[in-house]
């Protein structure tokens, strides 16, 4: 017989069901979700799938939470996740766990056939994302589109409310086993590239969409997003989506505070934070980004020389050391700020330079040059000049590498959700699907992090999604009926085992006494 390859193996499909599964720990993640409330939340909350036929909201909604953390990108993907036996063997019986005879009943009515696919198919996920879409604006979003205007974001139907409500109890539920008492936001839009044709043109050329997001440090959750075409500047109504956010927080949740780039440098927003204008959290501490303007740069050129300071930042073991940036205070005041009331408390600037590396070529010194960021010419030299603005007193060394912790873990969530999940690539032409899609992705990575801070430990939070799939979700297994009970018999590898009931001993210690 002809080998299929080089190596003396070759490759047979198996005639009977052998119950093989390669996500034996993917269970473990619907287990915390079940805990923490997810499953009844969807219920409540979305009903896009109340009075239909066929599958339910939180099959739905597990499904495409199962297909990103399996690894899927495309709808098309769950019938990967639906060739996998076990897996569906796993699901089925999940379902009807807990369930009552009547609620059977219900359920068994929805379909005219005998229910035999444990995921949704292609089709019907289609049909399930479209239930999001508002088609009146829609109507509106093309008009705008077509009339040149940028900035118009649809509003959501109540079903994608209703996801942002599942969101908000989901963080509530964290909250109340891993309670912080502080929140900071870090707040930044994202660009998904997308050749839909629905899709418009984003500032830097493609077609896109621009969520903006909120993300939770300490917790390191997303608070809200809100999915945006990529035409929609992203600090477009951002004082909006932080009200929005803060609503979101949960209780426990005592200090707030807010780091953002230079879209969110609008005197509105700073006002509402400095004013203390947020009846729950009163004033809100913020270190923004602020426009280099010509204005700025010529309040930086009269700081003085001894006025500039080294710049430290603290590694990973610990140590401070010296970096090539400098930074000074710069008494500043924008001329928006004369208009407005007198007993309001001036704003303080930070300014940071740094000395530029490669020198000036020969014979372009008087050329224009558009490079990516703010010069300033000191002592016949260039320098990249940032600004920051803010309401705190903090020392402005560690004010300045604070805010700047903003850049390198938020803009990590985004790579995550576009990356490691499924946002980076939109399932629909339809806006409205587009947006529960992104929401879902959300929920999912939202899930992740519960995971890691409930349940795996501290060691785990910093590991990657590839980390946690190799150890603990993609692991071969045998799904196997024995004494009225399903098996999912591993490898001899003790060390999965353990692990795996080791996570779900947490899970159940999680878990809501019964009432008595």
């Amino acid at each position: 017989m002809m080998h299929q390859g080089l190596f003396p193996f070759k490759y047979e499909s198996s005639k009977t069901r052998t119950g093989l599964t390669s996500l034996a720990g993917l269970p473990t993640f619907f287990e915390l979700g079940w805990v923490l409330g997810l499953t009844c939340s969807i219920e409540q909350h979305v009903q896009a799938r109340l009075k239909s036929q066929g599958w339910t909201d939180k099959e739905h909604i597990a499904a495409l939470v199962a297909l990103n953390l399996a690894g899927g990108s495309h709808v098309e993907d769950l019938d990967r996740l639906e060739a996998d036996e076990g897996l569906s063997e796993v699901m089925l019986q999940i379902r009807s766990w807990r369930t009552g005879r009547k609620r059977r009943r219900e359920l068994n009515r929805r379909w005219r056939k005998e229910k035999e696919r444990a995921f949704p198919s292609r089709s019907s996920m289609h049909r399930y994302l479209r239930e999001f879409h508002d088609e009146a604006e829609e109507r509106r979003r093309e008009e705008k589109a077509q009339s040149g205007v940028k900035a118009f974001i649809p509003s959501p139907n109540k079903h994608l409310r209703g996801i942002s409500k599942v969101n908000k109890e989901l963080l509530a539920r964290v909250q109340s086993h891993h309670p912080s008492r502080t929140a900071t936001l870090d707040q930044d839009a994202t660009l998904v590239y997308s050749s839909k044709n629905e899709a418009l043109y984003c500032y830097k050329g493609p077609k896109a969409y621009q969520p903006f997001n909120t993300w939770w440090a300490e917790q390191q959750l997303m608070v809200h997003t809100e999915f945006r075409d990529g035409n929609v500047p992203a600090g477009h109504e951002q004082l909006r989506c932080f009200k929005e956010a803060l609503a979101c927080l949960p209780e426990g949740v005592e200090e707030v505070f807010l780091r953002s780039d230079t879209a969110a440098y609008q005197h509105e927003l700073l006002r509402y934070c400095a004013d203390g204008h947020n009846e729950r959290f009163g004033v809100v501490p913020f270190a923004i980004c602020c426009d280099v303007t010509p204005g700025f740069k010529k309040a930086v050129a009269k700081v003085s020389p001894l006025d500039w300071r080294p710049l430290y930042r603290t590694d990973q073991d610990g140590d401070r050391y010296k970096t090539n940036q400098e930074w000074a205070e710069v008494c500043f005041v924008p001329e928006t700020r004369t208009q407005h009331k007198k007993d309001t408390q001036p704003y303080r600037y930070l300014a940071t330079r740094e000395k530029m590396s490669n020198p000036e070529l020969p014979g372009v010194e008087n050329e224009d040059r558009q490079l990516p960021f703010p010069t300033m010419q000191f002592d016949q030299r260039q320098y990249k000049v940032f600004g920051i603005v803010t309401n705190m007193d903090r020392e402005g060394g560690q004010l300045i590498n604070w805010q700047r912790e903003r850049c390198g873990k938020s803009e990590e969530v985004h790579s995550i959700l576009k990356r490691d999940l499924a946002g980076g690539v939109m399932p629909s032409g339809y806006f409205g699907a587009n947006a529960a899609w992104w929401w879902i992705t959300v929920i999912s990575f939202n899930l992740l992090m519960a995971m890691k801070l409930l349940v795996l430990g501290d060691a785990w939070i910093p590991k990657r999604l590839k980390a946690i799939r190799f150890h603990i979700i993609n692991l071969p297994g045998r799904v196997v009926h024995h004494a009225r009970s399903l098996v999912i018999k591993l490898s001899s590898n003790q060390r999965s085992c353990n692990l795996l009931a080791a996570i779900r001993e947490r899970i159940v210690a999680l878990a809501p006494a019964p009432a008595t």
